[in-house]
């Protein structure tokens, strides 16, 4: 049984404290930015990626944004627009926009929890990986769109590769 099974036993847990447990089992680096919300870096293959996860008690939903930093050109946002909305209509949990004054792609998804539903530790161990799975990706993709000119439409067919072993 892992930590984070051995932790929550209750059904009142805070869906935060449950996500701690699990950042500390994975052995990610965190912050308990406030008692509603975590801040976690994660290692991916490409790069590091932010997660917070957000509990709002008013609504009933824990929000997951996953952000890596991405400063296309100027010329290729409208590209960047395009590819993200190809992007989106292959993705079923989440979803990604871009947040151009902060220059990062962001990945986010909200899980509700209306009535008083208790989430758990594999539904959360799912939700992020789901997310660092689509940041990992879709990366190459936003990154030939960006940077190497490439058309959308042909960027996107690296995403539909699906690779095999290892080089």
């Amino acid at each position: 049984m892992s930590l984070a099974e051995e932790f929550f036993v209750g059904d009142d847990l805070h869906p935060i404290d449950l996500v701690e447990s699990l950042a500390a089992d994975h052995q990610w680096e965190f912050d308990r930015v406030t008692e509603n919300q975590i801040a976690m870096s994660v290692e991916g293959l490409w790069r590091s990626y932010a997660v917070t996860l957000a509990w709002s008690p008013q609504d009933e939903t824990l929000r997951l944004i996953c952000t890596f930093e991405m400063e296309p050109p100027e010329h290729r946002r409208a590209e960047l627009y395009d590819v993200l909305n190809r992007t989106n209509d292959q993705v079923w949990t989440g979803g990604f926009t871009f947040w151009s004054e902060q220059n990062l792609m962001v990945w986010r998804y909200g899980l509700s929890l209306a009535g008083g539903q208790v989430a758990s530790a594999p539904q959360l161990n799912h939700m992020i990986s789901a997310a660092i799975t689509a940041c990992e990706k879709y990366y190459p993709v936003f990154q030939l769109v960006a940077w190497a000119d490439r058309p959308p439409a042909e960027a996107m067919h690296l995403a539909m590769a699906e690779a095999y072993g290892r080089a």
